[in-house]
């Protein structure tokens, strides 16, 4: 194989190319707008920057964060010590760290729009605004939203949620996640360096109730909003069926990151998804050089093995996260309660802010600890009767 050309500079492109360029293949990164802001993301949860220590290990403007606010409709607030912080960079910032460790791997970059791709026996003609570039192999780094309708995921309306939110020229220590009632979805909060991101994202709504939610939440919260620059966009969140069907790879192609529909359909994440899944199409593409087998066919197994299964399951769980109800009121509600309430439930809650607790085991620890963090919660909020303001509220 002479040359991989990679359709897109965001993270999940621009892993891709270092670590193939590192790997002695000659790599091209094409792409229009290669660093950008997004009004969601930035932020790495200990899973990621455990496993890429480089993530934390730099010298890019980045926040650690301690404290999470969870809080929901009639049940106040609670607030989460964080065992392991939560890292938080611009989105700008980030992919302008990750694009100069491709470009000095000796990745190539030319800043331009791919405006088609056609398959010439083994090889890639690709279109772009300025000529004509062949490759040997591609891999889709476009985002969601991808205009090479032959290649990536295959969105439907049902298939994505809209983020959009404000950054506003604050500060503040702690990450706040507000649950909304009958919303498929949260606000949150996240302080970065020199400024705040305030956003919602949200399935299943016009992106102009989402902005009227989030613009009463920011007045009650007296988050000003001149000088505050707007942003939105589009993030993938599979239904089920999606997942079981979905084009992450093909003939001399893999999708990464958004492109590939990668998101987890609850929490929204996708920058822990976008690297790894650049990561394991590397070992895949570096796999067919050694071997006579696809790297598109040991992609799909190597995506299901790591997270594409678990994300799935996390698809059969969205709906009934933030609409069910549990003991007589919303799940959201008895989520902030609970953590609240039980050791056992703040556990588990640590554990998924950190990004260690899957979806496929979720289920079995919560019945498992139901029992015991009901009588927790039912002893506490007794107590809490009896001596109003005690260490057990918030």
């Amino acid at each position: 194989m002479k040359t991989v050309a990679i359709l897109g500079g965001g993270p999940a492109g621009a892993f891709a190319a270092e670590q193939l360029r590192s790997q002695g293949v000659r790599t091209f990164v094409l792409d229009e707008k290669p660093a950008w802001e997004k009004p969601c993301g930035g932020g790495l949860t200990y899973k990621a920057y455990n496993q890429y220590p480089f993530l934390i290990e730099n010298d890019t403007a980045k926040k650690f964060v301690h404290q999470a606010r969870l809080a929901a409709p009639e049940v106040g607030s609670v607030t989460l010590n964080l065992q392991t912080p939560l890292l938080i960079y611009s989105r700008l910032d980030l992919n302008r760290m990750l694009m100069a460790r491709a470009m000095k791997a000796g990745a190539e970059f030319e800043q331009t729009r791919v405006l088609s791709m056609e398959r010439n026996g083994s090889a890639w003609d690709l279109r772009t605004q300025t000529g004509r570039i062949k490759a040997d192999y591609c891999i889709v780094a476009t985002g969601a939203r991808n205009s090479l309708r032959d290649v990536g995921t295959q969105l439907t309306p049902n298939d994505t949620m809209v983020a959009l939110g404000y950054y506003v020229p604050s500060s503040q220590d702690h990450v706040d996640i507000q649950f909304l009632a009958e919303l498929e979805g949260y606000i949150w909060v996240f302080p970065r360096c020199g400024h705040l991101s305030v956003g919602i994202c949200g399935k299943g709504e016009p992106a102009a109730s989402l902005r009227r939610r989030l613009e009463t939440y920011m007045d009650q919260k007296e988050f000003k909003r001149e000088g505050a620059t707007f942003y939105s966009h589009l993030l993938p969140s599979l239904e089920t069926t999606a997942w079981q069907a979905n084009r992450v790879s093909g003939s001399g192609w893999m999708a990464v990151g958004d492109a590939a529909g990668l998101v987890d359909p609850i929490t929204g994440e996708g920058l822990y998804y976008a690297i790894r899944s650049a990561d394991l199409a590397v070992q895949a593409l570096l796999a067919e050089l050694r071997t006579s087998e696809l790297a598109a066919t040991v992609y799909r197994r190597l995506l299901g093995r790591d997270f594409a299964h678990d994300l799935e399951f996390g698809s059969r769980l969205a709906k009934r996260v933030f609409r069910e109800k549990i003991l007589f009121a919303a799940m959201p509600s008895r989520m902030v309660q609970f953590t609240r309430r039980s050791p056992r439930f703040k556990s588990m809650m640590q554990d998924l802010f950190a990004g260690t607790q899957d979806y496929s085991t979720l289920k079995r620890r919560l019945l498992s600890n139901l029992n015991g963090s009901l009588v927790e919660f039912g002893l506490s909020l007794g107590f809490s009767r009896i001596v109003p303001g005690g260490p057990l509220n918030d």
